[in-house]
């Protein structure tokens, strides 16, 4: 017979500042405008039933970004940081 136990969850959450929030957001977007590339990429070479899995992908992908910009707008978050940010991005991949 085993003893009932009461488990107490001792991690504490912390709550994200706004700038991590802002980061955040921006490496959404720009992660999934990568993704759109891709599957853009993919569907030009898409055959058969994978066409309509990369248009339903595509449709997908793109509701997400318009979800994502407007977030980032509520959040004032300009065309600038998200630039600085994929520029960023480019060049750690370049190196």
């Amino acid at each position: 017979m085993m003893k009932d136990e009461e488990y107490i969850k001792d991690t504490k959450i912390i709550e994200k500042t706004e700038l991590e929030q802002e980061r955040e957001i921006i490496m959404s977007i720009v992660k999934a405008k990568k993704e759109l590339e891709n599957l853009n990429k993919n569907f030009e070479y898409a055959e058969d039933e994978l066409i309509d899995y990369y248009t339903y992908q595509i449709k997908a992908n793109q509701s997400k970004i318009d979800y994502l910009v407007k977030k980032a707008k509520n959040k004032r978050i300009t065309l600038n940081m998200l630039q600085a940010i994929e520029a960023k991005l480019y060049d750690d991949k370049a190196v």
